[in-house]
Formats: C-alpha cells, sequence, structure tokens
C-alpha cells in the first residue's frame, strides 16, 4: 500500500502514516489512551478481557497475551498510534515491540499489530 513506510517491517507488524486499517475482528487501543505503560496495561487488559491479578511487568503482559494468543490469534489495532507510550522514555516502546516480536514468533497462533496514523521517522 502507498501510505505504508518504505522500511521492512517484520511480518507481524503493519505501520501506516495514512491511518489505522479497519482489521475485521481486530482489537482496536486508541493510542492517545495509551500514553503511559500504566495506561496501556488498563487498555489492554480492558479490551482484552486479561485478568484482574495481571502485573504490571512486561513480562506478565508477555505471559497474559501468550494465554490469550492459546485461544486462537489476535490482531491489535492502535490507531493515532504516534501517542502510544508517548509519556514514557523511549525504552518502553522497545520493549513493548519487542514483547510482542516474541510473542508473533513463538505463540502457538497468529498475532498481528497495526500502527495506524504514526507521523514519518
Amino acid at each position: 500500500m502507498a501510505d505504508h513506510d518504505d522500511r521492512r517491517w517484520p511480518d507481524w507488524l503493519t505501520v501506516s502514516r495514512a491511518g489505522a486499517q479497519e482489521v475485521p475482528d481486530a482489537v482496536v487501543l486508541r493510542g492517545a489512551a495509551t500514553r503511559t505503560r500504566p495506561a496501556l496495561f488498563a487498555a489492554l487488559a480492558d479490551a482484552l478481557a486479561l485478568p484482574t491479578h495481571l502485573g504490571h511487568t512486561w513480562d506478565a503482559l508477555a505471559d497474559a497475551l501468550r494465554d490469550r494468543l492459546d485461544a486462537g490469534p489476535l490482531t491489535l489495532v492502535v490507531s493515532d498510534a504516534g501517542q502510544l507510550l508517548v509519556d514514557e522514555p523511549a525504552e518502553q516502546y522497545a520493549l513493548l515491540l519487542t514483547v510482542l516480536g516474541d510473542l508473533a514468533t513463538t505463540a502457538p497462533h497468529p498475532l498481528r499489530v497495526v500502527l495506524g496514523e504514526v507521523s514519518p521517522f
């Protein structure tokens, strides 16, 4: 698609400057509601009905998402993704991508992530 960044992204990740794609059965998160790690964890827990005992560490999130992926494929769409973790140090965003990438390559069912409305890099 013409609106995607020209960089090579992993197969599980789609980055779009034109906006989030509409994907059937996708779980949609608003980037503006995920500006901090606690807000991201809360948004994911709410959107995916993750266990209430979900810890607030990347390992706990990875475990909860892996349990979710045991049940079937998952597509996460983040609208206004330029806001995702913007109020956190950059390494938090990198950790999120690492967690998602690890899950995408090792989980029993596919994980797809669509980052929409991302500013040009």
